[in-house]
């Protein structure tokens, strides 16, 4: 009879204290949900500013020699146009890179395979090194080690890369959402 006795005295603190913990633990759910929600969001952000910048190269003509594996900076000078491009693309892989070192993303499958792809064509990567002492030392030190994995750009040349076709994005959407084979 001792604890019915216990509880019969003490049942307004047994019911606070079940409360509270309650309580605790639907925040705790709701913080782990608002994190997955904000990760999510922060997907589509930076998807949306991928699109974006993909449309832009392929609705502006002046821009298609950037992914021309046979380009040749020093024969032909980078236009104002296709280093301005160029320049977005490296801000928008800077704030990619941030997001997932913040934990805010995971890393997207294949970043770094990307990064050496796209910089070993010959315009990204001349203006690559134009703008890279400009960038911050974490960003810089990433770069360089996607560009020195070995992997796609080990035995492959700028010219070995086939340029896409017009209706593809860099990552190898179509306009369409579909993957490319």
């Amino acid at each position: 009879m001792g604890a019915i006795d216990w509880i019969g005295h003490n049942w307004f603190t047994l019911v606070q204290t079940g409360g509270i913990i309650a309580a605790l633990a639907g925040v705790a759910f709701g913080f782990f949900y608002d994190a997955r929600s904000r990760r999510v969001a922060n997907l589509i952000a930076l998807t949306d500013r991928h699109r974006e910048l993909w449309e832009r190269m392929n609705a502006d003509p002046k821009l298609a020699r950037i992914l021309d594996p046979t380009a040749d900076p020093e024969r032909m000078r980078i236009t104002p146009e296709e280093e301005l491009f160029v320049i977005f693309l490296i801000l928008h892989l800077a704030n990619t890179y941030y997001t997932v070192r913040s934990g805010f993303l995971k890393q997207p499958h294949g970043l770094a395979r990307d990064v050496q792809i796209f910089f070993t064509l010959p315009i990204p990567r001349a203006v690559w090194h134009q703008v890279r002492d400009l960038q911050d030392r974490p960003f810089v030190r990433f770069v360089e080690s996607a560009l020195a994995t070995p992997g796609v750009a080990s035995g492959t040349t700028a010219a070995d890369i086939q340029p896409r076709p017009r209706n593809t994005s860099f990552a190898g959407q179509t306009t369409k959402g579909r993957r490319r084979p």
